[in-house]
């Protein structure tokens, strides 16, 4: 009798996720937890983010599909039973907080649907630990019929691999009804820039300037970043909050710049309100504070203010 092949033969992968040789010691699975799942699924949105999203206009996925062994799917319905809406729930809130980091520097965040799609599947061919993901623009089949991205994890290797499978493949999937999530997308989302404080004696960049001042003569200017969000401004600032860098130069507009921190990319973003900034020679855009335009900013860049005053940002 003719064995049947495997599912990662069929799709031609077999190599790629179990070894030829069966004496060959295979990595220990990890159980399956919520917060395994959870955290899987976010790492995936952000991927799609990275991978599809172009010029000012952050794109992402609509529709999850996330794979899992058999077993593992029965331990949860029978066991942890509504888990994975709650799983689906959390990750919706988390993917809004992502996507409001993106929009607060100046991105634009449009739903390429109107909804989330979660679905919970198992394959037989996948071992205990093992975990794929499937990810769709628009969900219920609006997308054309196209090649999907899919990524999974190998037990014996424990690193993401991605390819392109055919939708005729989902076939050989196993839908449960009681593993699909639907959530509404909410549309009036109000997106805000946050000025969140990070944690006390927790510095997020070092900014250092010499002023050409006679008073300040052969000195130099510190400031700690200890916020997301900062205002560096000139003599004429009035305000005194933690959060203003001020530089007593008449060279130095009020305000001259703002330097965002994006946790959801580890970068700093830089705009300009002042008449002239130079970001390590090339010239940044000047936009006003109520609609500023993003630039990244490099740590360890040099930046030149009017001309004249210089500063320079490192890691703290």
């Amino acid at each position: 009798m003719e064995e049947k092949p495997s599912f990662w033969q069929r799709i031609g992968i077999q190599d790629w996720f179990l070894s030829s040789n069966e004496s060959a010691p295979t990595a220990k699975s990890q159980p399956l937890t919520p917060d395994t799942v959870y955290k899987y699924i976010i790492d995936k949105f952000k991927e799609s983010i990275a991978e599809l999203s172009f010029a000012e206009r952050v794109v992402f996925y609509h529709e999850f599909i996330i794979c899992l062994n058999t077993d593992d799917y029965r331990t949860f319905m029978d066991n942890k039973n509504g888990l994975f809406g709650l799983i689906a729930q959390e990750s919706v809130k988390k993917f809004y907080d992502i996507l409001n980091d993106y929009a607060a520097t100046g991105k634009s965040v449009e739903p390429s649907s109107n909804k989330w799609v979660f679905r919970f599947v198992s394959h037989p061919d996948y071992k205990s630990g093992d975990k794929g993901f499937i990810g769709k623009l628009m969900p219920d089949g609006a997308q054309k019929q196209e090649n999907l991205r899919v990524t999974f994890i190998p037990r014996q290797t424990g690193m993401a691999q991605t390819f392109d499978i055919s939708n005729d493949v989902l076939k050989d999937f196993i839908f449960y009804s009681e593993g699909y999530y639907e959530i509404p997308y909410l549309a009036n989302l109000k997106f805000k820039p946050k000025n969140e404080v990070v944690e006390e004696n927790v510095l997020l960049a070092r900014f250092e300037t010499t002023l050409p001042d006679k008073a300040y003569s052969g000195q130099k200017l510190e400031y700690l970043m200890k916020s997301n969000d900062i205002t560096i401004s000139g003599n004429e600032e009035t305000r005194t909050d933690a959060n203003v860098f001020k530089i007593p130069s008449e060279w130095v507009n009020s305000p001259h710049l703002q330097i965002r921190y994006r946790k959801t990319e580890e970068k700093f973003f830089l705009a300009s309100f002042g008449e002239k900034t130079i970001l390590n020679e090339n010239l940044v855009e000047r936009s006003t504070p109520e609609y500023p335009k993003w630039t990244e900013l490099p740590v360890n860049s040099r930046i030149i203010l009017n001309g004249i005053i210089g500063v320079n940002i490192f890691k703290a």
